[in-house]
């Protein structure tokens, strides 16, 4: 069979069933190896970088996926540089597959041939250009055993085509994946560490994206219940423990964080971080008013992690699920033994703050705040949803007020934020749970950046709810030129026919998603958010296509944070709110 072919059925025994890209010439040998073997389904997408973030989207929704992207040689390698930076970024495994112009012109700027394994290294775990066609069974083989070893991550495979056309000897029924290793800690280890936790008054544990790259949140809560530990989650991490969980302390930081979290945080004296970066968004850029008055333990599946932000004070290099499976049997046996002491204090310290440090959601203005949008989402969408958003004040806030109750239904890139991921996140994560209600969060210039995507949505029936805030503001960036006293090249305004009738600023986004096969309803009144979010449920269903609400919002709203990268001093904006937690299926009007 040819080399191309081999590689498509080493694919299938990898466990991949979908793949997301755009055909080309140089790729074109792999596109037929890919119909004749069956058994994968393909995804068109509309710009290659779509596709590589499709990929990240379909992985980062069930534990096992491999997300896949394809694409031609040339600025297709180029373009999916963005999904796998994001990829590493956030310990994401997908694997980039590009064609490449034959092997004899690689290096004599033949069309399209350009060296993107080099330019691909930095932001994978492997990247390699096969010269060989009888190499591609091993380096196959090499690349699903690096994506999952370790810290997860991305590989990029580039095929010259005439590597894909050779004849090689490969028998695909003796192929078997190699076993993916894995650090684990020792028992004397997590004693150790538990013998810390025990000692400290005010102990907490960070719970990062790890957790859920392992599968190990129900797990976290176990050891959490057994030790009487609250639990803050990163934005990575958030849905290890159910936002209305009694331990639940809330996230921490400078934009992404509940003002109940950090208060809490503030008055900890032991923390152990599971599966966590310690990134500068959780923990301010002030690292003594992080760490001051408190302990640390980290446990983190790559060794060179523990000790890159701040060295703790007793590091473990271990998978997260093999640290919590020993954490709940050590505790276990403290309880039986009476060893482990009464936190209920300390617990309710925490309720008091969750139950008091609200912020204000409730607003009847018109144009309508975004602070309302997301108390009618959490209203309308239950807890079986799956969030799907990138970057901006939009994902901001929706850090701050909306509710997410397990793991994987908060689907968030979190390190690189390249805006434009959204749309084609969300029609991965669709793809890989079909059954899902998916809704995705954009502000209105994150949305612009590859609205084409909807076609893709439209073109495969991939439906879901596309929530788009929009205020024709890049507002994060304008809130931060505030510190610079400008306000400059942020404002996306423009005349528009059609604004005074329709509330339109600038792009007329229901129009641009209506021309690309999608639903769209625009939504001017904060009472009628209730009614557009069930229409639209019930138009992605009835059409199966992406189906947009978009909010019109008032063009300036300043969203809580801190202005002085610490997170003791996080300006709040608006009045807060003084009404007890609620969970999003009884949720109440919130007034200052």
């Amino acid at each position: 069979m040819t080399a191309a072919r081999a590689a498509v059925e080493i694919l299938k025994r990898e466990g991949v069933t979908n793949a997301f890209g755009v055909p080309g010439a140089a790729i074109n040998p792999f596109y037929k190896a890919l119909q004749e073997g069956g058994g994968i389904d393909h995804t068109l997408a509309r710009h290659v970088e779509g596709a590589s973030h499709m990929a990240e989207g379909y992985t980062r929704t069930h534990p096992g996926n491999i997300g896949v992207c394809i694409g031609t040689s040339g600025p297709a390698g180029t373009d999916m540089i963005t999904g796998l930076y994001s990829a590493i970024g956030d310990s994401i495994p997908i694997l980039c597959i590009t064609g490449q112009a034959p092997t004899s012109v690689i290096h004599k700027e033949d069309f399209q041939a350009v060296d993107i394994a080099s330019i691909a290294k930095p932001v994978t775990k492997m990247a390699v250009t096969v010269l060989e066609a009888a190499q591609v069974p091993g380096v196959f083989q090499q690349a699903f055993h690096l994506m999952r070893s370790g810290r997860p991550g991305p590989v990029l495979i580039d095929l010259p085509i005439d590597v894909q056309l050779t004849e090689i000897e490969f028998d695909p029924e003796t192929y078997q994946p190699l076993p993916v290793y894995k650090p684990t800690a020792s028992r004397a280890q997590i004693a150790k560490a538990i013998g810390m936790l025990v000692n400290s008054e005010r102990p907490l544990i960070v719970a990062g994206g790890g957790i859920i790259n392992a599968d190990a949140s129900e797990l976290l809560v176990e050891f959490a219940e057994l030790t009487g530990t609250p639990v803050i989650p990163t934005l990575m991490g958030w849905g290890t423990i159910p936002d209305d969980h009694e331990l639940n302390a809330g996230m921490v930081g400078l934009q992404t964080s509940h003002r109940y979290g950090n208060a809490t945080f503030l008055e900890s004296d032991f923390v152990l971080g599971i599966g966590n970066r310690w990134a500068n968004r959780h923990t301010g850029y002030k690292l003594d008013v992080y760490r001051e008055g408190r302990t640390f333990v980290h446990v983190d599946i790559e060794p060179t992690q523990i000790g890159k932000i701040f060295a703790p004070d007793y590091g473990i290099a271990s998978d997260a699920k093999a640290a919590l499976e020993l954490f709940v049997e050590v505790a276990t046996e403290l309880k039986a033994a009476g060893e482990l002491p009464d936190r209920s204090a300390w617990i309710a310290r925490g309720q008091e703050h969750k139950s008091t440090l609200l912020r204000r959601t409730h607003f009847d203005d018109i144009p309508m705040k975004p602070q309302r949008v997301y108390e009618e989402m959490n209203k309308a969408f239950g807890p079986e949803t799956r969030y799907v958003t990138t970057i901006g004040l939009s994902q901001i806030a929706g850090a701050q007020m909306l509710h997410v109750y397990k793991p994987r239904h908060w689907i968030n890139c979190g390190q690189a934020g390249p805006l434009g991921w959204t749309i084609p996140a969300a029609l991965g994560v669709a793809t890989a749970d079909p059954d899902a209600q998916v809704v995705a969060l954009s502000g209105d210039y994150d949305f612009q950046f590859m609205i084409e995507e909807l076609a893709v949505g439209a073109q495969h029936r991939i439906p879901y709810v596309h929530v788009l805030v929009n205020n024709s503001y890049l507002g994060l960036i304008r809130q931060a030129q505030i510190g610079l006293d400008i306000n400059f090249q942020v404002n996306l305004e423009f005349e528009n026919l059609n604004s005074p009738e329709l509330g339109v600023y600038g792009v007329d986004h229901v129009k641009v998603a209506e021309g690309l096969g999608c639903k769209a309803i625009r939504v001017t009144d904060p009472a009628d958010l209730g009614a557009a979010f069930e229409e639209a449920k019930k138009l992605a269903q009835e059409y199966r296509v992406p189906v947009v609400v978009e909010a019109i919002l008032e063009r300036i709203t300043n969203i809580s944070m801190s202005r002085t990268a610490d997170i003791s001093d996080v300006t709040e904006f608006e009045e807060i709110a003084t009404e007890p937690w609620h969970a999003p299926s009884a949720i109440k009007t919130l007034k200052a």
